[in-house]
């Protein structure tokens, strides 16, 4: 990409659809920061800032954080300089609303793609139970999994058709290697972005 380019972007897609994996590599690519409103989050906790015991408190008691509190951390993060060129939310928004918020703090543009992971829920749910098994999350059963993922099919609904609307949906097939979920990625967001062949090959090789 050159220097005048920017991507703002944000990736959506079911627990256990390698959204992490696939975000580092994304930001990498298009050199933008990777932006998580959870590891904001988890770093002011751990950091035992102002922050960090609001939040801590309100996830203590069982409550989700409010839209006024992470809207405000988001704003925060998106006008720091290393995020003028572009950045790649993971996180946020969640709600139709915080999409309205975002839409103010970027001066009333949209973002440039969205990239939706799509997975069958059962091979979802089938690779998260293994994980599970693995890590000793004896607490991670089918049913609480299972409702993980409902949970997140129905608050995304909205927003995949709001982003669908826009035109900025990059839908990709989340099931596969690291390496193929990356191409299949790296082709929608060249394709949706107007990236020539050459600047897609150039930042592809160089991923």
């Amino acid at each position: 990409m050159t220097e005048t380019d920017s991507a703002r972007l944000l990736i959506i897609g079911p627990p256990g659809a390698g959204k992490g994996t696939q975000a580092s590599r994304i930001a990498e690519r298009y050199d933008v920061p990777a932006i998580s409103t959870g590891d904001i989050f988890r770093a002011n906790i751990k950091g035992g800032t102002e922050l960090g015991k609001q939040v801590q408190q309100i996830i203590e008691s069982g409550e989700l954080v409010p839209d006024s509190l992470t809207n405000e951390i988001v704003a925060d993060r998106l006008a720091q300089e290393d995020a003028a060129r572009g950045f790649l939310l993971d996180g946020y928004p969640r709600t139709v609303d915080q999409v309205h918020a975002l839409d103010g703090m970027l001066d009333g543009r949209s973002l440039d793609a969205v990239i939706l992971l799509e997975a069958d829920t059962d091979a979802v749910v089938a690779r998260l139970m293994k994980r599970a098994e693995l890590e000793g999350r004896a607490d991670d059963t089918e049913e609480v999994i299972r409702h993980r993922q409902e949970v997140y099919a129905e608050q995304t609904a909205p927003l995949v058709e709001l982003f669908s609307k826009r035109g900025i949906l990059v839908s990709v097939d989340g099931l596969g290697t690291v390496e193929e979920v990356a191409d299949r990625i790296s082709d929608g967001l060249d394709a949706k972005l107007g990236l020539g062949t050459e600047v897609g090959a150039n930042a592809k090789a160089g991923r």
